[in-house]
């Protein structure tokens, strides 16, 4: 049988939650057009519920992700840029339609998402050694200061950067043991719902990082007021859309990493992802931790201890 005569097998976008891979608890769906208003797919329009799901699932995540070695966080994070190289091609397709690139500047974007997860997973073992520290005291004492996970972090994607700027806002958060809850890009969620399938199939435990995909104001929304979320990256949201969940987030004294430059349409991607990103991002969710314990007397040669 010659392939013209095959049906057509439509890929069938999911959203990841907990490890799996949940249909939106509402039924409902949006069509996904390329740069050319040509139909790609239709991507579930996830809920409240939906968010609501996803927060108990980072929540129920975060003890183990962050009880990990700094070191196992990096080999996980290698691990999903090793799974990543293996579905390149894919991830040129999707990239190319969703952002309108020709296929080899869209082959140039996800090698760069992938140098960008293997650059974060580096950073896991090292990034204490830079926000950390031992403090000088007046007294017979050490005091030590050392990094810690703030918990699960809402994270707004990128609107235009659907792949690189989408890596380069989760891979910072769970590289430093949070956890995260993924609102993936309105208008290009498609590499956002198929990275879900990466990190399904790599060592990245289920919870760790779940992915929704709808309209951005109303998940946003309920994820800024959530109790249980610790903090939240604004990056895809309009100045107005920020100023709201500014508002919301503050009823708990969430983190708020506040979006870059704006551009014309409100949209905070005129932000160079390319660059290298610094360790900003790295430290945006983390919390110190400053411990003090005694050395003994101190005597005219120095510490007893």
């Amino acid at each position: 049988m010659s392939d013209s005569n095959r049906l057509d097998v439509f890929k069938t976008y999911k959203l990841y939650v907990g490890g799996k891979f949940p249909r939106s608890e509402s039924g409902r769906v949006y069509e996904v057009s390329d740069s050319k208003g040509q139909w790609l797919a239709n991507a579930p329009q996830s809920s409240r519920k939906d968010a609501r799901d996803a927060v108990v699932a980072a929540r129920k995540a975060f003890g183990g992700w962050s009880g990990a070695t700094a070191y196992n966080r990096g080999q996980v994070l290698y691990r999903v840029a090793e799974m990543l190289e293996g579905r390149k091609d894919q991830f040129v397709r999707e990239v190319a339609a969703s952002e309108g690139l020709s296929k080899s500047k869209a082959a140039a974007v996800v090698d760069a998402a992938i140098d960008r997860w293997v650059w974060y997973a580096g950073w896991t073992d090292k990034i204490g050694q830079i926000s950390g520290g031992a403090n000088p005291v007046a007294g017979p004492f050490f005091n030590l200061s050392t990094p810690e996970p703030t918990g699960v972090v809402a994270v707004l994607a990128p609107r235009r950067s659907s792949l690189l700027g989408l890596v380069s806002v989760i891979a910072p958060v769970i590289a430093t043991g949070n956890t995260a809850v993924v609102v993936a890009s309105a208008d290009a969620p498609l590499p956002a719902l198929s990275l879900g399938e990466v990190l399904a199939t790599s060592d990245v435990p289920g919870g760790v990082v779940n992915i929704l995909s709808g309209v951005t104001a109303e998940l946003a929304a309920p994820l800024a007021a959530h109790q249980d979320v610790q903090a939240i990256d604004l990056t895809g949201a309009d100045t107005a859309l920020a100023k709201e969940l500014e508002i919301a987030a503050a009823d708990n004294l969430k983190r708020v990493l506040r979006p870059g430059a704006q551009s014309a349409d409100g949209a905070a991607d005129s932000a160079d992802w390319s660059a290298s990103p610094g360790t900003h991002r790295l430290t945006a969710f983390l919390e110190t931790k400053t411990v003090w314990h005694p050395t003994g007397a101190l005597g005219a040669a120095g510490s007893s201890y």
